[in-house]
């Protein structure tokens, strides 16, 4: 890691001060100045006054049941949300060492190899590992497997539920990597087996390789059954590579020790960014028509790819102003960035609120009436905000919601503002009724909100 991403990290662990002590009582009522645009609160949960990372919504038997991780050692949350009016907190779930940030979960009926009766839970065990949970009972989840553990670092996953396959991101310092975010890759068709298949990572950072100039942390890995999108550097010292996952899981390199030259074949591409930025998420909106492009032999579909990089300063204080970049991927062998999405700082003040301003990351969801039309970001203590993709030449802000602050929003302290309980929306997700889900760092709870007017009109094509 260069010396630049050390001290940005290093500056994680000195800001970010929580000094109030949480409420641990159910839903609690939401204070009464949240700040809206097009859109609407439609249910709260508190989440017991936990500090929430990420929400993923997954439809079990006809019910919408979200899972949410947790930072802190706090495990993680199980809700029912089928009525989004009245969230049903249903389990929390501990964590045997410290926090359970990362969640995903896929259906035995829509895995290749598993029970189709049962639906599984893939979470983080603290820095320590990945393990899984057979949560067809939501309320009564039951240990399944360790995929692995010994490790001193982890971070978010990714499961493809139709193939079984899933990308963890994990120490490889105990395999001789100097990394310890990187990428290990196992078949999990069968979450009572989990398969090795291999590790991966920047080259450079293999046993026996040289550092490059990029941080070869590994934030986040998305796929879309064909690429591999993998984010390096989360908020400084950034790349993103476009992987081919077919030559990515089909080998003849060693699975634990590649050499540099083993770790380009799957590369399609590779674009690097500034030392201020990062790659926290790389997310796809594949087979876009774009508006007025229709006339060009070439215009129309296009791919594009969403790349966040994460804001970590308290008061904007010592931080580049982070945000979103919509990159056309049509020809992937060569990325190229055509606009971004940001947040005036004016318009809300909000480097004097205190608490974090700026990008966190991305909705994860390809479902419609979403994908292709609107994106959803969080963008701490502006938000969420929900943004027109029809046209990625020139994405437009159509809606945004901040949630007011309650009696278990922890306060973020900075020395521009002092000590201020500030919202802090750290991970957004969507589902297919058209709800937008706002998990809060700072503890204040669960929002779950609908789109209006304009910005409704999008969704359905009205």
């Amino acid at each position: 890691m260069t010396l630049s991403a050390r001290l940005r990290h290093f500056r994680i662990g000195l800001m970010g001060l929580m000094l109030a002590l949480p409420v641990t009582s159910g839903t609690l009522a939401e204070g009464p100045n949240p700040e809206a645009h097009n859109t609407r609160l439609v249910g709260f949960h508190s989440l017991r006054g936990k500090s929430a990372y990420q929400p993923i919504i997954k439809k079990q038997n006809g019910k919408y049941i979200v899972y949410v991780g947790h930072h802190g050692g706090a495990g993680t949350s199980i809700l029912d949300a089928t009525n989004p009016a009245k969230p049903v907190y249903l389990k929390h779930l501990p964590v045997s060492t410290g926090s359970s940030q990362m969640v995903q979960a896929c259906r035995g009926d829509e895995l290749p190899n598993a029970d189709k009766s049962k639906t599984y839970l893939l979470r983080t065990k603290g820095n320590s590992g990945h393990e899984i949970w057979d949560t067809t009972n939501p309320a009564k989840p039951v240990f399944v497997s360790t995929v692995i553990d010994g490790l001193s670092h982890t971070h978010k996953n990714w499961w493809e539920c139709d193939t079984g396959i899933a990308y963890l991101v994990s120490d490889l310092e105990p395999d001789g990597w100097s990394t310890d975010r990187g990428l290990q890759v196992f078949d999990l068709s069968n979450p009572t087996k989990p398969k090795f298949i291999r590790n991966f990572g920047m080259a450079g950072s293999q046993p026996g390789g040289k550092e490059t100039s990029a941080s070869p942390r590994i934030h986040e890995v998305t796929s879309d059954g064909k690429r591999i999108y993998v984010a390096y550097g989360t908020g400084s010292d950034g790349a993103v590579q476009i992987l081919d996952r077919e030559k990515l899981l089909n080998f003849s390199a060693d699975p634990k020790s590649p050499t540099a030259r083993d770790l380009l074949v799957p590369q399609i591409s590779r674009l690097n960014m500034p030392s201020f930025w990062g790659g926290h998420t790389a997310w796809p909106i594949l087979g876009l028509r774009v508006p007025g492009y229709d006339f060009y032999d070439e215009g129309n579909p296009r791919d594009f790819l969403v790349l966040v990089s994460e804001t970590f300063s308290n008061g904007c204080k010592e931080d580049m102003h982070h945000m979103a970049w919509f990159l056309d991927i049509t020809e992937a062998a060569k990325p190229f960035p055509v606009s971004n999405f940001h947040v005036k700082e004016s318009t809300g003040k909000f480097c004097r609120r205190g608490g974090r301003f700026g990008m966190h990351s991305v909705q994860w969801s390809y479902d419609q009436p979403f994908y292709r039309k609107i994106v959803a970001f969080p963008y701490f203590n502006a938000g969420m905000r929900a943004v027109d993709v029809r046209d990625p030449f020139r994405p437009k802000e159509v809606a945004y919601y901040i949630p007011a602050t309650n009696e278990n929003t922890q306060r973020r302290c900075d020395t521009r503002n002092g000590c201020q309980r500030v919202i802090q929306t750290n991970n957004v997700e969507v589902d297919d009724r058209g709800l937008i889900y706002l998990a809060d760092r700072a503890g204040t709870g669960l929002h779950i909100v609908e789109l209006t007017g304009a910005a409704k009109a999008i969704l359905y094509g009205k």
